[in-house]
């Protein structure tokens, strides 16, 4: 007798083919005939995970950090000598990686959907959990938007599971998450969540060093085109020339923003201090701002505009003082003392208070003997202390980095009577969150870009938050229970099986236009009772098309 098993009849399946071998370059048929995932998948998957995850708060941080670029390429400026943008292979390599990593993740979560096993489901749900809770009300509702679409996925695997126990975990675990993330805005809170009658006056802003994003910073035209936006007071860093001459100047040498290495070859390494007024006037201190286009501004300036700009020289502080009092503009600056050897080392201040009128004065050295000599000076400090601590010093003004005032220390200086500044503040965002605060002012490199907020970015009564919450979390709810209950109607009564795995059928239970035909193998045995033909055999046995395994009746 000769048994024959039927045929295997493959099916094609070209989008799971393409997800498995892009995913994991399996394109052989055989390469993906098992059901479960071996430990090996499971740790790469897990792998994947941990990378997405990272790379999900880096590209966040650095998105967030857009506010601070120019001042992290200053202190890497500082410490290597040489500038250069290195914000854009930062932010390059980010954008790509993330990319990458984000797509293999979608593909890990399409295999999932259609049933291969790579557990990654969970693990995504409280990464997302998590990156909400550090985020602000709106990032919320996307957070939100995301678990919910997950929902597919998950009651596909509760619907697929085969053990009871295994539904119920995954089942508890999603719906734990979810319910966690339904209540996450009870911990949010933001400045912003206000009613509009209790929102303070926009804040004043400062040109930081003019604006610097529309022309070198610490020139005359910087600060002109700063006082062109409207501002309410100019800030500007201040150092000594050898000779007695305040004059502004960001760095500790001159190579950056001046061609001191051309002018002067043998000295550009000398701090800016040992120069002389004389000299430091010989400089050129615009032309690097249309070589180096720091800020990707330059195309956006006019032919006259950079002819002028090409001319600016080093500006002293009595230029700034002479341009800023006609405008009744208040004049912030940061003085540096000379390093030791210079012959201003000592008598710094005096040299300073004969220059300055009408000004903020920052330094804490010797500030009792600045207060006798020019008591018409305002007194601020760049360092945070209690308010007692500065009605004790005299200081009624307070300017601080911008990340160091929370909302209830702004609160508490406003009711001490202590003028608050903080900075640098460029971006929309970080200028309405302050706003909201009710800081009273803010030094920027952009006062160009904050000018033309009127109103903070957003602003929504508590009753309207809470509206917005209510009916996402409800919209999301009712949209889960839906998917869940569709994915358990459309796999009701279908056993697990790998949508990849080969299935033996008759060859003429389907068309040859339809399958491809594969001939596996054919047994031939010999039995006591003798020998029967293929047909004979072939009636008289069946066949388990679920289970591969022939019936004999």
């Amino acid at each position: 007798m000769v048994k024959h098993q039927p045929l295997q009849v493959y099916e094609r399946q070209l989008c799971l083919s393409c997800l498995t071998g892009i995913y994991g370059c399996r394109w052989k048929r055989y390469q993906r005939s098992h059901d479960d995932t071996t430990k090996w998948e499971l740790l790469w998957s897990l792998i994947l995970l941990f990378t997405f995850c990272l790379l999900l708060f880096w590209c966040y941080f650095w998105l967030e950090a857009h506010n601070d670029y120019n001042e992290f390429n200053w202190l890497l400026y500082n410490r290597s000598g040489a500038w250069s943008d290195s914000t854009v292979p930062i932010l390059a390599t980010t954008a790509a990686g993330f990319t990458y990593i984000a797509f293999l993740m979608v593909l890990a979560l399409c295999h999932v959907a259609v049933g291969q096993q790579l557990n990654l489901l969970l693990c995504v749900c409280v990464c997302v959990c998590v990156c909400v809770c550090a985020t602000g009300p709106f990032l919320h509702i996307g957070a939100l938007a995301a678990v919910t679409a997950l929902s597919w996925v998950v009651a596909g695997q509760v619907a697929r599971a085969e053990k009871t126990r295994v539904q119920v975990v995954v089942l508890l675990l999603y719906l734990g998450v979810l319910l966690g993330l339904y209540l996450v805005p009870l911990s949010i809170t933001s400045p912003c969540i206000m009613e509009r009658s209790e929102l303070k006056p926009r804040p004043d802003v400062i040109g930081h060093q003019g604006a610097p994003m529309l022309a070198p910073e610490n020139t005359l035209m910087s600060f002109q085109r700063a006082l062109q936006m409207n501002v309410t007071g100019l800030e500007a860093d201040v150092t000594i020339s050898v000779d007695g001459v305040p004059f502004l100047m960001r760095d500790r040498t001159l190579r950056r923003t001046t061609d001191v290495e051309k002018v002067f070859p043998d000295r550009h390494a000398e701090d800016a201090s040992f120069f002389n007024w004389t000299d430091l006037r010989q400089l050129n201190a615009g032309q690097w701002f249309l070589e180096d286009d720091p800020f990707w501004t330059v195309h956006t300036l006019s032919e006259g505009e950079k002819r002028e700009m090409a001319n600016q020289s080093v500006c002293s502080l009595e230029q700034l003082l002479a341009l800023a009092a006609p405008r009744n503009r208040t004049v912030v600056f940061r003085l540096r003392r000379p390093p030791a050897g210079h012959p201003c080392h000592h008598s710094w201040i005096n040299d300073t208070l004969e220059a300055v009128h009408s000004v903020m004065w920052t330094p804490d050295e010797d500030r009792d003997q600045v207060r006798r000599m020019a008591p018409e000076l305002l007194q601020t400090s760049l360092r945070k202390q209690s308010p007692q601590a500065l009605h004790q010093q005299g200081v009624g003004r307070l300017l601080l980095r911008y990340n160091l005032a929370s909302a209830q220390d702004v609160r508490e200086f406003s009711q001490s009577n202590v003028s608050l500044a903080l900075h640098t503040v460029n971006e929309p965002w970080l200028y309405s969150v302050l706003w909201c605060s009710g800081v009273p002012a803010v030094s920027s490199d952009a006062p160009h870009v904050l000018k033309k907020l009127l109103s903070p970015v957003w602003l929504l009564r508590p009753a309207e938050y809470c509206l917005i919450w209510v009916s996402a979390d409800l919209v999301s709810f009712a949209v889960v229970v839906g998917i869940f209950i569709f994915q358990k109607f459309r796999m009701s009564g279908m056993r697990s099986y790998n949508p990849e795995q080969i299935m033996l059928k008759a060859a003429g239970r389907r068309s040859s236009q339809d399958v491809n035909i594969m001939k596996e193998k054919l047994i031939f045995s010999e039995v006591s009772n003798g020998i029967g033909t293929a047909d004979e055999l072939y009636m008289e046995n069946s066949y388990d098309y679920y289970t591969n395994e022939g019936i004999t009746q």
